[in-house]
């Protein structure tokens, strides 16, 4: 996957991916960062690798919890992980026809404009099928981890996967993955 230099940047899925999926989440005290995530973070801010968050919330469009709520758990998750270099956020619901929602590749295209770089120049992510068919649909390298809510096929199609955030990674950093990887250092 690696092709010895690692991408410009790294975009993630927030829920499931980078903090414990809380569905509809509007509650800062609630957001819980996987594990492995802070290490993860520092190894591609080390490397000088840009990250990004790129993340669906319809919990806004269906009304389960509102725009400020979202900013709040977002800022959180900020002051939990954070810098990232960029947020792109959709707050549309599945039904709204945007070009922003996952799986689309709206908020992977936006969010590699405003750090002006191509789409190929990044990678993204994330732990369900919808985050690897917009990385696919943006030019983007995807890369899945499973949690228990991946559908197996999702794990079946997606064509780059690790066992967790911080295998993921180092695959994409070139960093040494061990032999047999137990879970994230």
């Amino acid at each position: 996957m690696s092709s010895g230099r690692p991408p410009a940047a790294v975009l993630f899925d927030r829920d499931g991916t980078l903090v414990e999926d809380v569905p509809y989440n509007g509650d800062p005290r609630r957001v819980v960062p996987v594990a492995g995530a802070r290490s993860a973070l520092a190894l591609l801010r080390r490397r000088g690798v840009r990250t990004g968050v790129v993340t669906n919330q319809s919990g806004v469009a269906r009304g389960l919890i509102t725009a400020a709520q979202m900013r709040r758990v977002n800022e959180r998750v900020e002051r939990l992980l954070g810098p990232f270099d960029v947020w792109a956020v959709c707050p549309h619901g599945p039904d709204d026809g945007c070009r922003c929602r996952k799986p689309a590749p709206g908020l992977i295209l936006a969010a590699a404009r405003e750090l002006g770089l191509s789409p190929g120049e990044c990678a993204v992510v994330g732990d369900i099928g919808s985050d690897m068919e917009a990385a696919e649909a943006a030019g983007a390298l995807g890369v899945l981890v499973p949690t228990a809510l991946t559908r197996p096929e999702e794990v079946r199609r997606a064509a780059h996967r690790a066992p967790h955030l911080l295998a993921a990674v180092r695959i994409l950093t070139g960093a040494a993955v061990p032999a047999v990887e137990g879970g994230p250092r």
